[in-house]
């Protein structure tokens, strides 16, 4: 039960960061809108694909700097949280932007499913405050006691997370009706995941462990 309430409680600041508009959220509605549902679904794949990325250097990165000195992970432990308390405070001070269809040109030249999966990942990868969310997430999540098959567990759900969740912005943000209603709710989503980022961020400064 430990475990599960774990992975729920790292799925629920993910999902809430997913649905915080950003980079990888403009890419996702822009490559829908611009040219197709299915290249919107390649773009959501090669965002997923990118989160591995971070994942994977992130977690190697941890368990080395635990290896080696907890004094230096746990000041890495304190810098990642407080940029969690950030972005938190950021969210929740923001306002909803609208998403306007108009500037999105309709019937244009349709991407390849590997060039759409390209830039998804690059948007991704070249994100710089992508590896600051996410070694601030897992300066949470990594401990010297972690097994690597709850690490792996736990990459391999934040990544299909990703690509399924784009894959619905993908879908439903070629709805118009949909779309209206996402904007009308966003103030709520910033708020509510800047409330529990700064504490998640307060959690991860202030641990011992």
């Amino acid at each position: 039960m430990e475990i599960l309430s774990f992975f729920l409680g790292i799925a629920l600041i993910h999902q809430l960061g997913l649905m915080s508009p950003g980079p990888d959220f403009i890419m996702a509605v822009r490559n829908s809108l611009t040219y197709s549902r299915r290249v919107g679904i390649f773009t959501a794949i090669g965002l997923g694909l990118g989160v591995m990325v971070h994942i994977a250097y992130c977690m190697a990165g941890l368990a080395l700097v635990i290896s080696q000195s907890i004094m230096l992970f746990n000041t890495v432990k304190l810098l990642g949280g407080l940029y969690l308390i950030y972005i938190g405070l950021k969210s929740f001070f923001s306002r909803s932007s609208h998403i306007d269809l108009s500037i999105y040109p309709e019937h244009k030249k349709s991407l390849s499913d590997w060039k759409a999966v390209r830039v998804g990942f690059l948007t991704n990868v070249l994100n710089p405050k992508a590896t600051l969310y996410f070694l601030g997430l897992f300066t949470f999540a990594i401990s010297p006691d972690l097994s690597w098959k709850v690490s792996f567990g736990l990459g391999i759900m934040m990544v299909l997370m990703t690509m399924i969740w784009f894959s619905l912005v993908a879908y439903f943000f070629t709805q118009k009706p949909v779309r209206s209603m996402f904007e009308r709710f966003q103030n709520f989503f910033n708020k509510t995941f800047g409330v529990l980022l700064v504490a998640f961020g307060l959690k991860v400064a202030l641990s011992k462990d």
